[in-house]
């Protein structure tokens, strides 16, 4: 086991890691501190950078024990990490995206059966186990994803002559979705917008809205129809038709010519939602605090499915689950996990704590101590509509893909199609065939 990991820190010691946000922190890494316990975090979530920096602030400021919050740039959080736990310094608290990502770092994962994080959640059957059954990774966040629309100018298409629809609510198909947003592609100029979605871009700030969460969809319906639980070692991809035409919709109809995407950041997508300058946007709740007090109204915000043309969509929820789980190491020392744990119980348990993840980050948690805090965000309502609707929600099943070289090569593929240099069978191949061989892959590590 020792090797195992030897191997595997050196590995992160050679990758490039890429860091941002700052310390929050009191004091210096002194012996009060190493006596006391400290804690290190290293974020997933770049859009809560500032967040959590400020929580740690007031943590430490209350209790005046020294937190330490580090943020990995879009993309390169797997990288990040393993650079940063090859150091005397290592996190005591990192996260995993789920049952593929605590494979990986199993040997570093504290078992939290003794912890409130734990102790407080209103299903523990979602926390992710190791061998001996012991929970070693607590999910913090429920998150959704759809198709984020501006109700505003909707409502000015469907007063236009000859819209498909009378109300939002007719859209419950692809063929209803199609027909829509290609007439507001047609009618952008009168409407006075760029595009019908706002760009679909592949840098990596961007492109996992593509490569992870729209490959999610076929995903979901073929796992489903199969009766496929946890990670398959081959995929049929029987759904890639309807993937292909939702993907053809979006680059087809958006603010921007498809050869451009490749330079295309999240930032361009928050910018052109938040400026009236597209109707739709497909990402998630978290994406709120970044298109919020701009010039659509938090009443304007609402979210759609993400139909594929699925036999029994018009059942569907949204794109409801987690890939945030927090993990601790349990390398650190005694004194750190200590702290770490109190640190969590604080954040889930404070009225700092539970103020923040739910209004200022806008989360949705599993905890039943944030029974009392009911989520401002309209996205988050949104999905609460659906659920009291009776519709059922799409599971994430992307937290099975087999590696991040899986999700890479995809997308490569998916630009290239895109952009007119591939052709779709690469596509398909790439989701299909590079499966079973990235799976075969990880279960030789």
């Amino acid at each position: 086991m020792a090797t195992r990991k030897t191997a595997k820190l050196a590995a992160g010691l050679m990758a490039g890691a890429l860091l941002f946000g700052v310390t929050a922190c009191s004091g210096s890494s002194d012996d009060s501190a190493d006596a006391t316990g400290k804690v290190y975090y290293l974020n997933f979530k770049p859009e809560q950078a500032d967040d959590w920096v400020a929580l740690a602030k007031a943590y430490t400021e209350e209790t005046g024990v020294q937190v330490d919050v580090q943020t990995a740039a879009s993309g390169t959080y797997e990288t990040t990490l393993k650079s940063e736990m090859a150091k005397s310094e290592a996190p005591t608290l990192f996260q995993v995206n789920g049952p593929v990502g605590l494979q990986t770092w199993k040997d570093y994962a504290a078992d939290l059966s003794d912890t409130e994080v734990y102790a407080q959640l209103n299903d523990q059957s979602i926390a992710l186990t190791n061998d001996d059954g012991n929970p070693v990774a607590i999910p913090y966040v429920m998150e959704t994803y759809g198709i984020i629309y501006n109700k505003a100018i909707l409502e000015d298409y469907i007063a236009t002559d000859g819209a498909k629809i009378t109300s939002a609510d007719e859209i419950t198909s692809f063929d209803t979705l199609k027909s829509v947003v290609e007439d507001i592609q047609a009618k952008k100029d009168d409407l006075g917008i760029d595009g019908a979605f706002t760009s679909a871009g592949f840098d990596s700030s961007s492109d996992w809205r593509f490569k992870t969460h729209l490959a999610n969809i076929p995903l979901y319906y073929e796992y489903k129809a199969d009766g496929i639980v946890g990670q398959p070692e081959s995929i049929k991809g029987t759904y890639l038709d309807g993937f292909k035409n939702i993907f053809d919709l979006y680059i087809s109809n958006s603010t921007t010519e498809p050869s451009l995407l490749s330079g295309k950041t999240i930032d361009d997508a928050n910018s052109e939602f938040a400026l009236g300058k597209a109707v739709f946007y497909q990402n998630g709740t978290w994406a709120y605090n970044d298109i919020k007090d701009q010039k659509v109204d938090d009443a304007d915000m609402g979210m759609l499915p993400i139909y594929i043309g699925a036999d029994g969509e018009e059942n569907q929820g949204l794109t409801t689950g987690s890939e945030n789980y927090w993990v601790v190491n349990s390398e650190a020392s005694e004194a750190d996990q200590k702290a770490t744990k109190d640190f969590l119980n604080w954040v889930i348990s404070s009225d700092t704590g539970r103020d923040t993840l739910t209004n200022t980050m806008g989360f949705v948690t599993p905890f039943k101590t944030f029974a009392d805090y009911e989520s401002s965000n309209p996205l988050v309502q949104a999905d609460a509509a659906y659920t009291a609707a009776g519709k059922t929600a799409v599971t994430w099943n992307f937290t099975t893909m087999p590696s991040e070289e899986w999700k890479n090569t995809l997308g490569q593929a998916m630009l290239a199609y895109a952009q007119g240099t591939g052709d779709w069978d690469a596509v398909r191949a790439t989701f299909v065939d590079n499966w079973a061989t990235e799976v075969e892959l990880s279960n030789q590590g």
